[in-house]
Order: C-alpha cells, then structure tokens, then sequence
C-alpha cells in the first residue's frame, strides 16, 4: 500500500559468498514479493518457492473470499452450531480476539460486516444510511465470538455475525515465510505483502539494515521517508489504499468497529513492530483510535513503535509519533523532514 520495498543498492561483490534471488506471486489477492540472500545458489530458488506456497497454503485456510475454506465454514455455520477447527486456524482466532480487547475493540476481526454495508467488500465504496449503521453495529464485536479451547470449536452468538482475517492474515504470513528462512539459515530477505506489511530478516550484504521507503500518503509519486530496518516488521495502514470521495468527505476502507464507520482524522500510520502479525493488528489499530488515544496501548508493547502522517493545511500533512525506543530513533522527526524539504 504505502511501502515501496526493496534493496535499493549495490548488489554482493564478488568476494561475497551469498547468492541473491527474488521471486514473487500472487496470493490472499495481492503480491507476495520476496528478495533473500543465500550460500547455496542452486538451493535458494527451492526455499522461495516454498516460502510462497506457505502464503498460499495460508490463505486456503484462513480467506473468507474463498467458499471452501475452513473459515468461510466457520462464517457459514457457526451461529448455527459450534464448529471444530484444526489448531492452527483456532489459536489464530484466538490472538486475533486478544488485539482487539487490548485494543478496546479498534480492531476487530468481526468487522466484515461492516466492510460489506460500506462496498468496500469487492466494491468502490458507498455511504449507507443510518438505519444500515445502526443494524450492523449489532453484529460487530469480538464478544459475539464463543471459543471452546477444550473442543477447539467457534460458536457465534447471533445471526449475521462474520469474520474477516484480512486485517492480519497478511502478517502471520510473512511470519511463517520468515520462519521458513530461519530453518533453512537464509541470512537476508526481505518479504512483503502486498507492500502493506514486511519483514526484514538481516540485512543485505555489506549493509547494516534493509532500506525501506515510506510512500507520500497524499501524492505517491513521492517518498515520505525512508527506513532501515533489520529483524523488525514494518507494516501500514493507509487510507489511500481503498477510499472514496462523497460530498468533500473521504472515506477509507478502515473502520471504526465501535461507531460502524471509516476512522477519520489520519492519513496513514507506520507502524514497527517485532512481527508482521503485530504490524498488521497494531496499523489498523492505532489508525482508528489516533495520535493521542494510541499512546497508553503503544507503550504497553514491547519493541513497537508508531509514526502517524496527519492532515496539515500548510504542507499536506505532518508527522507525530506515539513511542520512539529508548535505544535509538527509527522514525524521522517532523524537523527532519523540513530539512529535506528545505
């Protein structure tokens, strides 16, 4: 969405024993692209392939676009009956339900719902009435979930209840690709999804971090600003990703699970994290509650900080951030970003 990833440099020298190779493929309906670094040349194109069938072995099992798969199972068949699941599927559920009551509901996996009365769910986008709001907010909410842990069942407590993985099914993904290189000792990739959500494994050769630019959240022929990054996930959340305009009002695709409407008020928000299913929970959710009401949740986790991009009626927009480590900036300041413009 907003990142623009990839190792922008110089390639290994010769005196490097580490072959480079990229790859990418669609899955869960965007790009999963990949960029490692390994010793074994003949080897590493195996490891990434496998790597992109892990992607998409994860989105047979957890897409609700797909009507076969076991979540779309769950969502056809839950506020009928309780419903098993392997326990891949569950414990995924189950940390999903955790961000949001960490989060006071900001993110919610229920929110399907919601993205359907909108249009957002393989539509432009379209504002519905009150009465539409009002009747799908009922629906909404990780309390309509029912987990048994003992039968490793998903009961829904009403009719009409759904879940949506997509806000972090992205995330865990890039996890298990991440995970699938440590096995096999890739020393270096960099993985993203759909350039939303990436993680940094290493660093390329002969270079301390990956470099991974921030697009403009009001003109992406422009860079926001540029991060390096190793062994961390970089994910955004941005509203010029899926948005339309009504009545001089934009309307994004990230909702409000409380009030039943798209969060209004920041551009984007970049969030670093140790996961990229942190990252992808967290974005969605400090860019529904905010600057100011994310700062309490964001310093309750560990290694994880926060950069929101904001309206401003000077210069487009301008940067605040939530937490910065004590050990070092990763974020650029506002007066940085002057300095660069000036």
């Amino acid at each position: 969405m907003l990142l623009l990833c990839g190792f922008a440099g110089r390639p290994p020298r010769d005196d490097q024993p580490l072959a480079h190779y990229s790859a990418s493929r669609i899955s869960m309906a965007c790009e999963y692209a990949i960029d490692a670094y390994g010793r074994d040349a003949d080897d590493l194109p195996r490891v990434l392939d496998e790597a992109l069938d892990e992607a998409d072995r994860i989105d047979r099992l957890m897409s609700h676009y797909k009507a076969d798969s076991p979540l779309s199972r769950v969502n056809r068949e839950a506020a009928s009956r309780p419903v098993a699941v392997d326990q891949e599927l569950f414990d995924f559920i189950a940390a999903a339900l955790r961000y949001s009551r960490d989060s006071d509901g900001a993110f919610d996996v229920t929110v399907g719902p919601l993205m359907k009365t909108w249009g957002f769910f393989g539509g432009e986008g379209r504002v519905p009435s009150e009465r539409e709001i009002a009747d799908v907010v009922r629906r909404v909410g990780a309390a309509h979930v029912i987990l048994d842990p003992a039968r490793r069942t998903i009961a829904f407590d009403a009719a009409g209840v759904e879940l949506d993985l997509g806000g972090i099914a992205k995330g865990y993904a890039v996890d298990r690709i991440v995970d699938i290189f440590r096995r096999r000792r890739i020393p270096a990739a960099l993985v993203s999804a759909g350039g939303s959500t990436i993680y940094a494994l290493g660093a390329p050769p002969g270079r301390g971090a990956w470099p991974i630019a921030i697009q403009d959240p009001i003109d992406s022929r422009k860079t926001a600003f540029t991060l390096h990054v190793a062994d961390r996930a970089v994910s955004v959340a941005g509203r010029s990703e899926k948005s339309f305009e009504e009545h001089g009002v934009v309307y994004s695709h990230i909702m409000d699970p409380r009030t039943g409407r798209p969060a209004q008020g920041v551009l984007a928000v970049v969030v670093l994290a140790p996961t990229g299913t942190d990252g992808d929970a967290l974005d969605d959710a400090f860019f529904v509650l905010g600057p100011e009401r994310s700062r309490a949740y964001a310093a309750r986790l560990r290694e994880t900080e926060a950069m929101f991009l904001v309206p401003d009626s000077s210069r487009g927009w301008t940067l605040v951030p939530v937490r910065r480590e004590a050990a070092g900036r990763s974020f650029p300041t506002d007066e940085d970003r002057r300095r660069h413009m000036s």
